[in-house]
């Protein structure tokens, strides 16, 4: 996945807005006001942060190790992902779906 996929994908879903409140190297994807996705645009490997059930988060920090807590973030709540292909795109983009579904008004949580 590279960075056109992610954002990309990101925008698939349901009222989505796209921002750099901190500085023009993080892309920011919110719904409903809320982030959901933080992107660094100068990361190589590409790497992003999504939010994340505590459980899950932990779960998938021992499964993968890309998967990293989250940098700037808390820890609790948000992993990074370094995106050096030992996680499959699909996944990838369960992370993010399952980050946007975190934040996402019930009523928007499924395309209309």
């Amino acid at each position: 996945m590279n960075i056109e996929e992610l954002r990309d994908y990101a925008l698939t879903l349901n009222e989505v807005d796209e921002s750099f409140p901190f500085g023009e190297d993080t892309l920011v994807s919110k719904t409903n006001g809320k982030i959901f996705l933080l992107v660094s645009l100068s990361a190589v490997p590409l790497q992003f942060n999504v939010k994340c059930n505590p459980e899950k988060a932990l779960e998938l920090r021992e499964k993968y190790t890309s998967v990293i807590p989250g940098y700037h973030m808390n820890k609790k709540h948000w992993n990074t992902v370094i995106v050096d292909g030992s996680v499959p795109c699909e996944e990838l983009k369960e992370f993010i779906k399952d980050s946007y579904q975190i934040v996402a008004p019930k009523s928007s949580s499924k395309k209309r």
